[in-house]
C-alpha cells in the first residue's frame, strides 16, 4: 500500500461503498462532497485501481472495490476489536462477547450457557440485544454482532449455523377458554378466532411454519394482530384481541390470566439455532461455540 494512504482513506471508502451515494457518504462522515471526493481519487491513484464506476445518478462497486470493501470490513473492524480490547485489559478484563438473540432464547437456553461459560470465564463482557432475526443476520455480516440465536431455515453463506433446540409450538388462550390439551382434538374448532401472531417480518421462514399449521388445520386464520415481542401477544391474548401460536419455550407458566396447549400432535416443530460470522475472529467467540 502507498504511505500516501491513511487509515481516513479506508473508512472514507467504506462509507461510500455502504452508501453508493457520495452525498450521503459525506453527511454521515460528516465532511463536504467534493472533499470526500477528492479523498476517493487519492486513493484510487495510490492504489492504481479504479474502485468505483461513476454515473450521472448512481455510484457502482467495481470488482477491485467490492473485494476491497469485503476485506477492509473485515480488517477494520479487527482493529476495533483489538483496540477495544486493549481497554478490556486495562480494567482487568479479558474479552468480550456481542450476543442478538430472540426473545425465546432468553427464557433459559442463554442464561445457562452465560452461567456456565463464566464458571470457566470470569472476566467476560457480555453485550446482549433481542433482535428479529433478519437485523441479527445484518449484524453478523457486518461483525457488530460476534452470536446470534435465530429461528431461521437459511443463512447467508459467510455464517455458520448450529441448531440447539428443537421444539413443538403452544397455542396461547385466555384462562377462561374452556379447553385441555386431551380435549383438544385439532385447530378447526378455533377457525372463527382471530388470531395475534408473531410478525412475518420477524422471521418469514417461522411465520411460513406456522401458517403450514394451519394449512394442515384446513383452514385460514383470522390474523387480527402482528408484532414482535411475546409480551405484546400474552396482553392480547389476556384483554380478549384474539388467540395465539408461540414456541414452547415461550410458554409463560407464571401466567394466572393465560393457558398454553402444547401442540405435539403436530408434524410442525421449530428449531433455535446459534449462529456465527466464520470470519470473525474474536477468540472468546471460538471458546464461546466450543461451550455450546
Amino acid at each position: 500500500m502507498s504511505n500516501q494512504l491513511e487509515l481516513r482513506h479506508l473508512k472514507y471508502f467504506l462509507a461510500v461503498a455502504e452508501e453508493l451515494h457520495f452525498r450521503r457518504a459525506a453527511e454521515r462522515l460528516y465532511i463536504s462532497q467534493p472533499g470526500l471526493s477528492r479523498q476517493i481519487k487519492q486513493m484510487e491513484d495510490d492504489l492504481g485501481v479504479i474502485l468505483f464506476e461513476r454515473h450521472n445518478r448512481k455510484v457502482i462497486l467495481t470488482k477491485a472495490g467490492e473485494y476491497l470493501k469485503k476485506e477492509l470490513s473485515i480488517t477494520l473492524k479487527s482493529l476495533d476489536y483489538t483496540l477495544h480490547h486493549t481497554k478490556l485489559v486495562h480494567d482487568g478484563k479479558i474479552g468480550n462477547l456481542k450476543l442478538g438473540y430472540v426473545g425465546s432464547a432468553m427464557q433459559s437456553v442463554i442464561p445457562n450457557l452465560l452461567i456456565a461459560f463464566e464458571e470457566k470465564h470470569p472476566n467476560i463482557v457480555f453485550s446482549l440485544k433481542e433482535i428479529d432475526n433478519e437485523t441479527q443476520i445484518k449484524h453478523l455480516l457486518s461483525f457488530d454482532l460476534d452470536v446470534g440465536f435465530v429461528r431461521l431455515e437459511r443463512v447467508p453463506k459467510d455464517l455458520e449455523t448450529k441448531p440447539i433446540l428443537n421444539e413443538n409450538f403452544c397455542l396461547v388462550l385466555p384462562k377462561s377458554f374452556k379447553i385441555s390439551s386431551k380435549s383438544l382434538k385439532n385447530l378447526e374448532s378455533f377457525k372463527n378466532e382471530s388470531f395475534i401472531l408473531f410478525d412475518p417480518k420477524y422471521s418469514a421462514s417461522y411465520y411460513e411454519k406456522v401458517m403450514q399449521i394451519f394449512d394442515d388445520s384446513g383452514f385460514l386464520p383470522i390474523i387480527s394482530h402482528n408484532t414482535i415481542h411475546a409480551g405484546s401477544i400474552y396482553k392480547l391474548v389476556e384483554n380478549g384481541f384474539g388467540i395465539s401460536i408461540v414456541p414452547k419455550s415461550l410458554a409463560a407458566n407464571n401466567n394466572e390470566n393465560l393457558q398454553f396447549i402444547e401442540l405435539d400432535k403436530m408434524k410442525q416443530k421449530t428449531t433455535l439455532s446459534v449462529v456465527w460470522n466464520k470470519n470473525n475472529r474474536n477468540p472468546m467467540l471460538q471458546n464461546f461455540l466450543k461451550l455450546i
